[in-house]
């Protein structure tokens, strides 16, 4: 059944962008480490990847100027004696970066303005708590100095990165390996998934779980999930047939999916990036040549398909740049950094301009129809 009626979106039109050659990073040698992570960290001012390395882990730190080659001898971050398997710029202070390794440490480090002009071998702060390998980091969104790490071993640290202590330990918890955690937008939930098929939201002060949905997808994959509006919860995953899937949650009443949609049966797992500020929910599949957006909205069926960016070449990891560092005056709502093999290649989103114009064309329109409907309905009233 075809539908009569288009949903009205001001992000209907979003296209997707790769820039010019010459903007681009080339001949880096993007590590080949099988992690699900996104192996990519941008803020307005740097950009970090993770690399291969001989004799442990490392991650280059680049300006976001310094594009077109990169050479062989350029410094990188390499404190670490195991691979690096992820790394997070802090959202309050663009010179600081944090990566976990293979290793079971953390590392906290200051990236100097303007770059690195000699190799980074040691940190601000190591933090040492974990037994087993760290694979997720993540920073508070609102308080400083305070970091999430989640390891192998089952278990989630909360951080104080200023006095170098586990302030918070989540260890009683999750029985399996952890997929995914994230804070909420206040960073007063915490929200985790783990190979035991159960997605939880826990209070970071307490350690203790709030709410929880065991098998939000039926396949044994992994699944990955965000905090969207008004405290929902995106999750992607797999169904028994091993479709890809992405559902919406409400957490306060998590026995049913708002919504749950079958994607394509690609074996990559679906990296979700949200942006509060449109809406809009951006799926990078690892392996994927593609980014399909979704809009997240309050009524049925709540996950709008958008579009997909489609290109050529297959990612391998990707960077979110943050709201503050895009060109807002060239439309920009998102910009992504696709790693590919041996080069970073940034992707723009934007909103075309003329279709910004031709809704407020459509609004002026509709409010004047409206008008138009309330005299000839108060004309009729009066004559009754």
């Amino acid at each position: 059944m075809s539908r009569k009626v288009v949903r009205s979106s001001k992000f209907r039109h979003v296209f997707g962008q790769a820039v010019k050659a010459d903007q681009c990073y080339d001949d880096i040698r993007i590590s080949q480490m099988t992690w699900d992570s996104n192996f990519c960290s941008v803020n307005p001012k740097f950009v970090a990847m993770i690399v291969d390395a001989s004799g442990g882990g490392a991650f280059m730190v680049l300006p976001l100027s310094k594009t077109g080659r990169i050479d062989m001898s350029y410094p990188t971050v390499c404190g670490h004696t195991g691979p690096v398997l992820d790394i997070e710029f802090c959202p309050h202070n663009d010179n600081i970066i944090a990566s976990g390794s293979e290793d079971c440490s953390v590392m906290i480090w200051e990236i100097p303005e303007g770059g690195l002009t000699s190799p980074l071998t040691d940190p601000v702060v190591k933090l040492e708590g974990h037994s087993k390998r760290v694979g997720i980091l993540s920073w508070h969104p609102t308080a400083h100095n305070v970091l999430m790490s989640a390891g192998c071993d089952n278990v989630v640290i909360l951080w104080n990165v200023a006095r170098g202590d586990a302030v918070v330990r989540i260890d009683t918890v999750h029985t399996d390996l952890i997929y995914s955690a994230c804070w909420n937008r206040d960073g007063s939930w915490i929200l985790t998934s783990c190979k035991d098929k159960t997605l939880r939201v826990l209070d970071p002060r307490k350690g203790t779980v709030l709410y929880e949905k065991e098998k939000p997808h039926e396949g044994s994959r992994p699944v990955r999930a965000v905090f969207v509006s008004d405290g929902k919860i995106l999750s992607t995953g797999f169904s028994r047939m091993s479709e890809r899937q992405v559902a919406l949650w409400d957490p306060k009443n998590f026995g049913e999916a708002l919504t749950l949609q079958e994607l394509d049966t690609s074996s990559g797992v679906l990296l979700p990036f949200f942006d509060p500020d449109t809406g809009v929910v951006y799926l990078c599949g690892k392996g994927d040549s593609s980014i399909r957006y979704f809009e997240v909205t309050d009524e049925a069926p709540y996950v709008h398909y958008l579009s997909m960016y489609s290109s050529k070449e297959s990612q391998k990891g990707m960077g979110y740049m943050p709201k503050r560092g895009l060109e807002v005056n060239k439309c920009e709502i998102a910009r992504f950094y696709k790693l590919h093999e041996r080069k970073c290649e940034p992707i723009v989103m934007t909103v075309p301009r003329k279709e910004v114009q031709s809704l407020r064309k459509e609004v002026k329109d509709l409010k004047e129809a409206l008008e138009e409907l309330t005299t000839r309905v108060k004309e009729l009233e009066s004559k009754h």
